[in-house]
């Protein structure tokens, strides 16, 4: 059984819940996944809207972030390996009870992570955490994060003051929804008041703004990056507005993360080296950092009903349980 996205669209109006028969047995370097834990994403939204069509077939399984265990593994691969916790990465397909995928895509799960922890700690944890090590240099003193509400801001949040480092946050002031810990901002600033440019632009200085990260784009983004400082970086890792930056804004200081690149480049067939990209976010969820908070737990056959209904705005994910 699955949940399958019979063409773009709307998560809301193009998911069905296909019943299916065993899954088929793996062939050589391929093992099944039986999924134990899923979650949904905005990425998961973007892919069924039909945003990259030149890599997407319908019908589709969304769904690429999950935990499972190898339920049985093909020729070639290791027997040591059925029965492991895994990451089932490189691909969507985690809204189903079985997923079909080549073994180098299974990142072992630590044993004392449980799965509604493992869970989540691929698609934010492991962006939040690339994107600081990479762009938060020394000499980094003012850092912007827009959506400072979403869960992947706090993630940052909470690596920034690992640096001793407070970011400014910019949000849309949407009633009931706040900061998970307000103690590691230095301020918030929202766009639905007069005068938030002068606010922000306060923080940045003579210098402008060091570092953003940004995953709104569209004008907000716009005027954020119109902040950012001559040696300051723009970090572009999302579109949460549906709308590109201004193209008549300062794009020489914009970067573009992609956690798809950097996963592609280190894993399957091209590299052995994904067990120690989430070697770092491991280690921090086991000391309870970058935690997710979850908004409610529902079985997969409660899925696509969920989806269609309207969304409370509470913060946390869906922790979505494929065997019921």
């Amino acid at each position: 059984m699955g949940v399958v996205a019979e063409g773009p669209g709307r998560l809301a109006d193009v998911l069905r819940l296909r019943e299916s028969g065993r899954h088929e047995a793996p062939g050589p370097g391929e093992v099944v996944v039986r999924m134990l834990a899923a979650t949904v994403n905005p990425s998961d939204a973007v892919t069924v809207s039909g945003a990259y069509g030149s890599r997407t077939t319908f019908p589709m399984v969304p769904g690429f972030e999950g935990v499972g265990v190898v339920d049985a593994a093909g020729p070639g691969v290791p027997a040591a390996a059925v029965g492991r916790r895994v990451l089932p990465l490189g691909s969507a397909g985690a809204w189903q009870q079985y997923k079909r995928l080549d073994h180098s895509w299974c990142v072992p799960v630590p044993d004392d992570l449980p799965d509604d922890v493992a869970c989540f700690a691929y698609v934010n944890p492991l962006t939040a955490h690339l994107m600081v090590d990479r762009y938060c240099r020394p000499g980094v003193r003012t850092v912007v994060i827009t959506a400072a509400t979403s869960t992947i801001a706090g993630h940052l949040a909470e690596l920034l003051a690992e640096r001793g480092l407070a970011p400014v946050g910019v949000v849309r002031g949407t009633p009931g929804r706040d900061v998970a810990d307000p103690a590691l901002w230095q301020a918030i600033v929202r766009t639905d008041t007069p005068g938030w440019r002068d606010e922000l632009r306060a923080f940045g200085g003579a210098r402008g703004v060091d570092l953003v990260f940004d995953c709104v784009g569209g004008p907000v983004g716009g005027d954020v990056l119109e902040l950012t400082g001559e040696d300051g970086v723009f970090v572009h890792y999302g579109l949460l507005s549906g709308t590109p930056l201004p193209a008549d804004g300062p794009l020489s200081r914009v970067e573009l993360f992609r956690l798809r690149d950097i996963v592609q480049r280190d894993g399957g067939h091209h590299g052995r080296h994904l067990p120690e990209l989430f070697a770092p976010v491991f280690e921090r969820l086991r000391r309870g950092r970058l935690r997710t908070p979850v908004e409610t737990s529902l079985g997969l056959t409660e899925l696509v009903d969920h989806l269609k209904g309207p969304r409370a705005g509470h913060p946390g994910k869906l922790l979505i349980d494929p065997q019921r």
